[in-house]
């Protein structure tokens, strides 16, 4: 006899994700970053959350930031007052702190002087820089040039890239240097941290006039695939529940579609909701919306998984 699992609401749930997969193109770019794992997608459904909360909250905290398009698009379009991000990562840690140490401008001319050339970007991530502004710099560079914008260990150069056009195919100077420049118009509404956004969290757990987005490395393919793609891949999921529990403030988080993440909702009383996105090669995925309440996806299926449903087939007889 054979045992299959059903859940019948989840099947439901993957045949209408929401909303239709993003056209990212059509989302301001405000972060210089090409970032793996980036959240331009989730721009609207971001939009969309906050419009419906009855005040504008004071702060937005973005514990694991990244590119951070979110946190800039809340401040450019006024969404929030201020924003806090946080990144452990020391390389894009260096190119925020530039940004809210007043050095977006320098960071900009320094772009668009710099000749690209293979040999040009060896020789410049090569160099042993201490202070911050330039290790940004480095960082930018290898970020526009490594595949994927990956720059954990191990990452290679872009070979064909756009038209073949290989690790020229990601770098726009011009484009650059304006959002740089942009960025000083926000600059002084972000509290930059470089630091552990599990203790960011804590920190702000009692602020009722803060919101959280939270976007932490993924669980899909394991530590393996994780290393691929950041230097600080590995965290404690579980705990990282368990303080969104005890936020006071309104939350969202995204996540990918992993039993690991369904079970985690569940045993903390989230709700989950799937919602399409398109990956780096433009294929369309869905991942998970986590949050206490989210009534406010109103075309968006509640994925329930409270009771798996067990039917017993026999085994068809050759």
């Amino acid at each position: 006899m054979k045992q299959e699992l059903l859940f019948p609401y989840l099947e439901t749930s993957y045949r209408r994700p929401y909303p239709k997969a993003v056209n990212v193109a059509s989302v301001p770019q405000r972060s210089p970053f090409r970032y793996p794992g980036g959240k331009t997608w989730f721009v609207p459904t971001f939009r969309e959350w906050i419009s419906r909360m009855p005040l504008t909250p004071r702060l937005l905290v973005e514990p694991f930031a990244g590119g951070g398009i979110i946190s800039l698009t809340a401040l450019f379009e006024n969404l929030v007052q201020k924003a806090i991000m946080v990144e452990r990562d020391e390389e894009i840690a260096a190119v925020w702190q530039s940004v809210v140490n007043g050095d977006a401008e320098w960071l900009a001319d320094r772009i668009l002087e710099f000749r690209l050339t293979k040999e040009n970007v060896l020789d410049e991530i090569n160099k042993d820089h201490d202070d911050i502004k330039h290790i940004a710099f480095q960082t930018i560079l290898k970020n526009r040039t490594l595949h994927g914008g990956i720059l954990a260990e191990g990452s290679s150069f872009l070979k064909y890239g756009e038209n073949g056009k290989g690790i020229r195919s990601r770098w726009y100077p011009e484009t650059l240097a304006t959002r740089f420049r942009n960025l000083d118009f926000v600059a002084s509404r972000i509290n930059f941290i470089y630091g552990d956004g599990l203790q960011v969290l804590r920190d702000y757990a009692a602020n009722n006039d803060t919101v959280f987005f939270i976007d932490p490395p993924y669980t899909a393919g394991g530590k393996r695939a994780g290393s691929r793609l950041y230097k600080y891949y590995d965290l404690d999921h579980e705990y990282l529940f368990k303080v969104c529990e005890s936020l006071k403030g309104d939350f969202v988080m995204t996540y990918d579609m992993a039993d690991e993440v369904k079970n985690l909702a569940r045993k903390h009383g989230f709700e989950m909701k799937p919602i399409a996105m398109k990956n780096t090669h433009h294929a369309e995925m869905t991942e998970l919306v986590i949050g206490r309440d989210l009534s406010w996806m109103l075309d968006a299926p509640v994925i329930r998984e409270k009771r798996a449903i067990y039917k017993t087939k026999k085994r068809s007889q050759k």
